[in-house]
């Protein structure tokens, strides 16, 4: 069998999530590496939706940014960022987001605003929202990709970029939100999902090789883990060289 590593298993494992006919709102990273391995393997006809108004791009490589001319040059259209949120969006056309962040907590809400306690005066001021709260809060529904340790997986984000569960089931509904949030977290080390009674993350599944106890370690808050705990498949042969040509387009 063909070696790869805790980063290609996480890609090859989150773009399975996306099926063929799909529309997926893509977030740059992570997230994008995932949406075009999928549509270079077994989802060819799912469509890429990029907040600069892109829709239906098909780039060659890998986007540097959301104001990359590639996934101009390649879309089915080009419209404006008001059209992309304002008519597809926020009525709920879009399938599902897919998202990075920089904190997760147990609940799904993202962090890409500031670390720290303090706003004004952060440890590390981050990029910021973007597009990302409107993407958690209207789309059919979300994925979330990562790499794992507790610096990323926190009790409590320091600051909520973008809604995910909030404190628990029921707050999106309270709140309006038309989207069922975050339903899918993907990292190196496994699958998480939310627990349907309380929404609080949950592992699902181990990547091949990976320990229970690892995960754990790797969580900043007790996590809970299925009684019906699964394997993640290893990527095969052909998932290993779509991503790996296109990561070599992308050099």
């Amino acid at each position: 069998m063909t070696e790869y590593t805790s980063d290609e298993m996480m890609s090859v494992a989150a773009a399975r999530a996306l099926g063929d006919g799909m529309s997926c709102f893509v977030g740059i990273g992570l997230p994008s590496t995932a949406a075009n391995l999928a549509r270079r393997g077994h989802a060819p006809n799912l469509t890429l939706i990029y907040e600069s108004g892109c829709l239906g791009a098909k780039p060659t490589r890998l986007p540097l940014s959301i104001g990359d001319g590639e996934l101009a040059d390649t879309a089915d259209a080009v419209v404006s960022v008001p059209e992309v949120f304002n008519y597809w969006l926020q009525p709920g056309r879009i399938d599902v987001g897919f998202l990075g962040a920089a904190q997760l907590d147990k609940f799904g809400n993202i962090n890409t605003t500031v670390i720290g306690p303090d706003y004004t005066n952060p440890k590390v001021r981050l990029p910021g929202a973007g597009g990302a709260p409107e993407i958690a809060a209207s789309c059919r529904e979300v994925f979330v990709v990562l790499r794992q340790s507790t610096r990323t997986f926190v009790e409590k984000v320091d600051f909520v970029t973008s809604f995910g569960h909030g404190t628990g089931k029921g707050d999106r509904e309270r709140l309006g939100l038309p989207g069922a949030g975050p339903t899918l977290v993907v990292t190196d080390l496994g699958l998480m999902r939310p627990d349907p009674e309380t929404a609080e993350l949950t592992l699902t599944e181990l990547h091949p090789g990976v320990e229970v106890d690892q995960v754990v370690q790797a969580t900043g808050w007790k996590l809970k883990v299925s009684g019906d705990l699964g394997t993640t498949p290893a990527p095969t042969e052909a998932e290993l060289r779509i991503l790996r040509d296109l990561k070599r387009a992308s050099a």
